[in-house]
């Protein structure tokens, strides 16, 4: 069983944009007691149709959360589920609203056998670190990615290359089926977090200032501090959505003894 306390949070900003097309949620399972989930999910297609998609992301998550039982059900298998089962209705979504709604999708349980389970499609990430180190990242589901990967591009230059935020695989696709990238971490401990974000907030940091945020802060201080520095650094006026979720693993309280001589004499 867990060792730990858990802390999280949220946190949004609209940058600047006309409409808030990123959504995030924490959830609990009502049939799973000790698991939690986080997720992010970033909107794109135009005012409302972003929107519209990545909220279906979020309702998708929350429905299969909410019938998950450890029992029966593998956490990875419905990690996988979610995206699909999101992918065709975003797609159904786009015929009636004539539109052409996509999303990413960055999903984080957590299990009371101390085991962390993430899933992600598209460029939102995920990062995971172990005190203020960053331990591991998932890789963007994007263009520049796969420049990188085949080596045609130095790691030092995707972050600000100006095809960056082009996917080459996103949830509402009509031309592929979604690829589902799906890892885990066991044996959790005190000390450890996790950060999920889009890239309106991921863009403007490196790997040490966000752990460092996070080690330092609670969810909801490290949260304001990394937006508020997000929208420092986007001072051109192009900023995009920014969206966050932060799960903190912390030392549980200790209990404290609070006996007397008084309350052990009515004890006896």
């Amino acid at each position: 069983m867990s060792q730990y306390k858990i802390e999280a949070g949220t946190g949004q900003h609209i940058g600047d944009r006309k409409e808030q097309q990123d959504r995030t949620a924490l959830f609990a399972a009502p049939r799973a007691p000790g698991y939690i989930m986080a997720i992010v999910a970033d909107g794109m297609g135009g005012l409302s149709g972003g929107a519209l998609a990545a909220e279906q992301v979020i309702r998708t998550a929350k429905l299969a959360f909410d019938l998950f039982s450890p029992q029966t059900d593998k956490v990875e298998k419905m990690l996988e589920s979610i995206a699909h089962d999101a992918h065709t209705i975003i797609k159904l979504s786009a015929i009636s609203s004539e539109k052409k709604p996509h999303s990413t999708m960055i999903a984080l349980v957590i299990t009371p056998e101390r085991s962390a389970i993430w899933a992600h499609v598209g460029d939102s990430r995920l990062y995971r670190f172990d005190g203020p180190n960053c331990a591991e990242r998932t890789v963007d589901h994007s263009y520049v990615e796969m420049l990188v990967k085949e080596g045609k591009l130095p790691r030092e230059e995707a972050q600000n290359h100006q095809l960056s935020n082009v996917l080459v695989n996103a949830l509402g696709s009509h031309e592929n089926e979604p690829e589902v990238t799906i890892a885990r971490h066991d044996g959790l401990k005190a000390g450890d977090s996790f950060l999920l974000c889009t890239d309106g907030l991921w863009h403007y940091f490196s790997d040490t200032e966000l752990g460092a945020a996070i080690a330092m802060n609670s969810p909801r201080q490290a949260s304001e501090m990394l937006i508020n520095k997000a929208r420092e650094r986007a001072s051109d006026g192009t900023g995009d959505n920014c969206t966050l979720a932060i799960v903190r693993l912390v030392e549980p309280p200790k209990e404290s003894k609070g006996y007397t001589v008084s309350k052990m004499k009515r004890a006896v």
